[in-house]
């Protein structure tokens, strides 16, 4: 009679080589990581990691992705240890996205690496600041989708695969063109079924709604709120109508129903009054610093710099990259001093 010690196999590597093969498994629309388009700097294949794992595993170590604890959702610097703050809501979108990859066919691990870097160009304050850096921008449109490849391009060079730049570039609804791979269109409606459920579920617990205020063309189709039911319902009908029409897409009466959700948040959370005057001071302490920076320069430290970049680049770069309680501190510092009388 064997031992448990003698029943056990011995492990065996799995190389990078048996991992692209399992690809092909995949939906003919996945991408696959062995005909990525590539990287702006060649690089020798890794002998395990196939390229969109090593993409993964850049994001998850870099600094911008480490900054996401610090910033905002919806409530700006919150003082509960439950409510949603950029990295949760990241993890949140990374956990939906892959639910709806695995089911469809996709690329699992393309998918995670899009979903782990999309906010990491965000602003602090949430898309507060993101209007507040807007106002320096010709056109005026500062988006943090661009920034985002900036970032990894160039801030926090990463040298990351085209396709996880283009989930970056993509994954906010109104930029065109839209995404190129099947991953980044899984990325766009994760983030939507993410934040819309978790903001819903913050704003109850700080008592500024309550479940009660959802208007019934939204719990008709959905049902009584419920985070993880309403979550599991938007995740099914993007997968029942992904596979009847042939491309990411979503059930039009759910979709109809997120519609009618996300303007009720509009309405009641995100531009309530309370909200509307949170964002003029979180937008004056951005301007602020700004314009600070932009008469001092030589206070960005040159870990922020980019010294070929024009001033005004090296000092929206510097504050986009700020945390929110980084921000409030340093305007305390250059604004509020202590020690005065």
């Amino acid at each position: 009679m064997t031992s448990p010690a003698e029943q056990l196999q011995p492990l065996r590597p799995v190389r990078r080589e048996q991992r692209e093969a399992r690809e092909d498994m995949l939906s003919p629309q996945a991408a696959r990581s062995s005909r990525s388009r590539g990287r702006g700097r060649r690089e020798i294949p890794d002998p395990y990691r196939t390229e969109f794992e090593r993409d993964r595993d850049r994001v998850l170590h870099s600094k911008a992705f480490r900054r996401l604890k610090h910033k905002t959702q919806v409530f700006i610097n919150p003082e509960g240890d439950h409510f949603v703050t950029r990295m949760s809501h990241t993890l949140q979108v990374t956990q939906v996205a892959r639910a709806l990859a695995v089911a469809l066919g996709l690329n699992e691990v393309l998918t995670e690496a899009i979903c782990l870097a999309h906010d990491c160009g965000h602003t602090p304050f949430g898309h507060t600041g993101e209007a507040a850096l807007s106002e320096y921008v010709d056109g005026g449109e500062w988006l943090h989708s661009e920034q985002g490849v900036r970032l990894f391009e160039v801030l926090e060079p990463c040298n990351l695969s085209w396709e996880v730049l283009d989930g970056i570039r993509a994954h906010t609804w109104r930029v065109k063109p839209p995404p190129h791979t099947a991953e980044g269109w899984v990325c766009r409606f994760a983030d939507r079924i993410a934040y819309l459920n978790h903001d819903l579920q913050d704003a109850v617990r700080a008592g500024v709604i309550s479940a009660g205020d959802v208007p019934g063309e939204i719990t008709d189709v959905l049902g009584p709120f419920s985070g993880g039911i309403w979550i599991n319902t938007m995740i099914e009908a993007v997968i029942e109508q992904s596979c009847r029409r042939g491309k990411i897409t979503m059930d039009a009466e759910v979709l109809l129903a997120m519609k009618h959700f996300r303007e009720f948040m509009f309405e009641s959370v995100y531009l309530r009054p309370e909200a509307t005057a949170q964002a003029r001071r979180a937008t004056g302490v951005i301007h602020q610093l700004v314009e600070h920076l932009l008469a001092h320069p030589d206070q960005i430290p040159d870990s922020y710099r980019i010294v070929e970049a024009e001033p005004l680049t090296q000092v929206l770069d510097y504050v986009a990259g700020m945390t929110d309680r980084y921000a409030l501190s340093l305007h305390d510092r250059l604004f509020r001093p202590r020690g005065l009388v």
